[in-house]
């Protein structure tokens, strides 16, 4: 079992920055890829970014250049830094852990105002 847990989101004006936080227990060792998805109102779930244990990453095309997913291994926390926000950035974003079963944060809600 893996618990995650998310911190960081908020309110924020267009244009402005926040770092989302998510932190792994458990059974961190069988930890492969951790990612960040999100969710907006009336639409699917969509892959943010994510990033292996090594360091390698991917990202969803609309936020290439403004977000970066990183990875503290010693800490078992995932990061995404989200710059130069715009207001459809807003939704639920949730961690997710792929521990041979995917693990799911409880989401943590931005908001970006125009």
């Amino acid at each position: 079992q893996v618990q995650l847990v998310e911190s960081g989101g908020g309110l924020v004006q267009a244009g402005g920055s926040l770092r989302l936080s998510c932190a792994a227990s458990g059974s961190i060792w069988s930890i492969g890829v951790m990612a960040w998805y999100r969710q907006a109102p009336g639409k699917e779930r969509e892959l943010v970014a994510d990033i292996t244990r090594t360091g390698s990453t991917k990202y969803l095309d609309s936020v290439l250049g403004r977000f970066t997913i990183s990875r503290d291994n010693v800490k078992n926390t995932v990061y995404l830094h989200m710059n130069r926000l715009r207001p459809e950035d807003t939704a639920v974003y949730y961690c997710n852990a792929d521990a041979i079963v995917k693990y799911w944060g409880q989401g943590i809600q931005v908001t970006v105002s125009s």
